[in-house]
Order: structure tokens, then sequence, then C-alpha cells
């Protein structure tokens, strides 16, 4: 897997690359994919979709975070475009600093604001990186007919509720929890350190068979 470089600070902590790549073998991309991204915060998830899906629309609401997005985005040699207004299809080329050669085969957009307002009703993907408005994002999901639907929650009570909402619309299929621990010396051995645990619900509008739990 290509390394990420994410050199700006948007005051809360990427999805991990250990977490990316379970999140990406479910996202199951390809360059036929359209992702709506929610939450892109640091630009660490919406930069690997962006090198295997051929668009890729991120949504953030907080504009200093959409910021950082786009300037990590450049960082890793991608050009976004920025909607003009969204909902209406328009969008400015905005350079983002990013490097003449590009890693990216996407067209990837950036929009400022709150999903599920700014949700394309054309993406074949959607990944929710937190958990604001998730049912309401999960009803946009089911209406418009996404393939693949994965959501990362970190927090247990939250795991929970999103499973049950998942599962009272028929977009359940899978839910893993899974923790990663990174090894460190300690007294001329290796000991270990663990990531806080990640719980990752998986489905789809286009699935029909959910996991009987």
């Amino acid at each position: 897997m290509a390394q990420v470089s994410l050199p700006h600070d948007a005051k809360a902590g990427p999805t991990k690359p250990a977490v990316r790549a379970v999140l990406l073998s479910k996202l199951d991309l390809d360059p036929t994919d359209h992702l709506a991204e929610v939450g892109s915060c640091t630009g660490a998830v919406t930069v690997e979709a962006a090198r295997r899906a051929g668009r890729v629309t991120a949504i953030e609401r907080k504009p200093d975070r959409a910021e950082v997005t786009r300037k990590n985005l450049a960082a890793n040699g991608i050009a976004t475009t920025v909607g003009a207004d969204v909902g209406d299809g328009g969008a400015d080329v905005g350079d983002g600093g990013a490097d003449a050669t590009t890693e990216s085969r996407a067209d990837v957009e950036v929009r400022e604001t709150e999903a599920p307002a700014g949700l394309p009703a054309d993406a074949d993907v959607l990944f929710l990186g937190g958990s604001r408005n998730y049912e309401a994002v999960l009803d946009h999901a089911v209406e418009a007919g996404v393939d693949r639907v994965v959501m990362n929650v970190s927090r247990l009570e939250v795991a929970g509720a999103a499973a049950t909402a998942f599962r009272d619309r028929g977009l359940l299929e899978d839910v893993l929890q899974f923790q990663v621990s990174h090894g460190y010396e300690l007294a001329g051995a290796t000991s270990f350190e663990s990531d806080n645990p990640v719980y990752m619900l998986v489905g789809g509008a286009g699935d029909g068979e959910g996991i009987d739990r």
C-alpha cells in the first residue's frame, strides 16, 4: 500500500493505516465507482479512495477541516474541485498547491457542508467516518440505492445503536470489531501498545441479506 502523507493537522487523528487497510477491502473500490465520504477530516481515507475510485465526493462540515483535507490531498499530488453551490453540480477547479504529477485517477470534490444535505445522488459507495447525523445519512443510502455502505465507530454505545440503525433499514451485512497493537522496545525486548478498538459496520442497500445475530 502506498504511503499517505498528512503534513497538515486537523486537530483530530486520522483513520489509522491498519484500519484503512481493512476499510479499503470492505469498500472494494474500482475505477468505475463513485465514493461519497462523510467526515473527511485529515483526508487520509480520501487520498486512499482517490487512488482507486473513479470519483470521490468528500463531505466535511467544518471549513477548517475541509481546508486540511484539500491541503493533505495536494501533499499527495491529488488535485480537487470545490463545489460552487452544493447540489447544483457546478464546480470550480482549485489547484490546492498540487504537484503536476498526480497520484489520483479520480475526480475529487471536497464539499463544505453537513451530511446528508451535500451527499450526491449517484454514489455507488458510502463511507461514514463519523457518527453525526448517521441515521439521516443511512436513510439517504437506502433512498439512493447505494451499493456498499461502511461506517467506522470508536464508541461501544454508538456502535450498538448504529448496528440497529443499519439492521432496521435492511443495510446490515457484517459487523467487525478489531484492535491493532504496535510493538515497541522494552528492556531489550518487544512489548505492545494497543490502539483503541474500532467497530466497522458493513452493508449496502442492494445486499438483500443481513446477518442473523
